[in-house]
């Protein structure tokens, strides 16, 4: 259900959305931050910011003026439902033990507005296969100059069960424009973003991500 109304106050700790289970796009969004922090900084010695900087440019992702956002509207009860949930999941992944998790666009949604981050600034929706986030980001709070805008209207499509090992980054577009896949071999500090990736896949105990069906699913790892 679409319409604005102001969430309850955020539950202490981040959660799934802020752990990660948009990891996919997620890259895009820091590919927003490295192209604003490369026009005012110059760090074009880290490979991510200067081809991030590049392509986000290309792909008109960066503006002056903020772009309308879905908002959404949602209740105690359905944040305690779906973080009691996700907390269950992150347990047993953590724990190498089997799980999965099944999270619709309101789940998603729900997560989204109780992180104070994100509330009223990202929207998600799910058709069949197909997810779509849109999303308007004020950069300030990054790189501490204010007046741009993240605006990513961003979709990702997967075959099958991703892998956090090695995921394929064909199915993923910002604004139309096909995400590079070559992203993550780029490098920031020295490291590249898959070694990035790798961190939150070890960290997390997420082993598969898939869209299917109108969800996002989620399976740990049992190796």
């Amino acid at each position: 259900m679409n319409g604005w109304v102001d969430a309850p106050p955020p539950r202490r700790g981040s959660g799934c959305f802020g752990r990660g289970c948009l990891i996919l796009v997620v890259f895009a969004f820091v590919l927003g931050i490295a192209c604003v922090a490369g026009m005012y900084w110059g760090l074009h010695r880290h490979s991510a910011i200067f081809h991030g900087l590049y392509w986000l440019t290309k792909a008109r992702a960066i503006a002056q003026t903020p772009v309308p956002v879905p908002q959404f509207t949602v209740s105690d009860a359905q944040i305690q439902s779906v973080h009691e949930r996700c907390e269950d999941f992150e347990q047993k992944a953590r724990a190498g033990q089997p799980a999965e998790l099944e999270l619709t666009p309101d789940d998603i949604n729900t997560l989204v507005a109780t992180n104070q981050n994100a509330r009223g600034k990202v929207f998600v929706s799910i058709d069949k296969d197909r997810l779509r986030c849109q999303a308007s980001v004020p950069l300030g709070v990054f790189i501490g100059r204010a007046g741009y805008y993240f605006n990513g209207d961003i979709a990702v499509e997967l075959r099958n069960a991703e892998s956090m090992e090695n995921p394929q980054l064909t199915g993923i577009t910002v604004n139309g424009e096909p995400v590079p896949t070559d992203l993550l071999n780029w490098k920031y500090r020295s490291k590249r973003l898959r070694d990035y990736l790798a961190n939150y896949r070890n960290g997390s105990g997420v082993g598969t991500i898939q869209i299917r069906d109108g969800k996002l699913i989620l399976r740990s790892r049992t190796e």
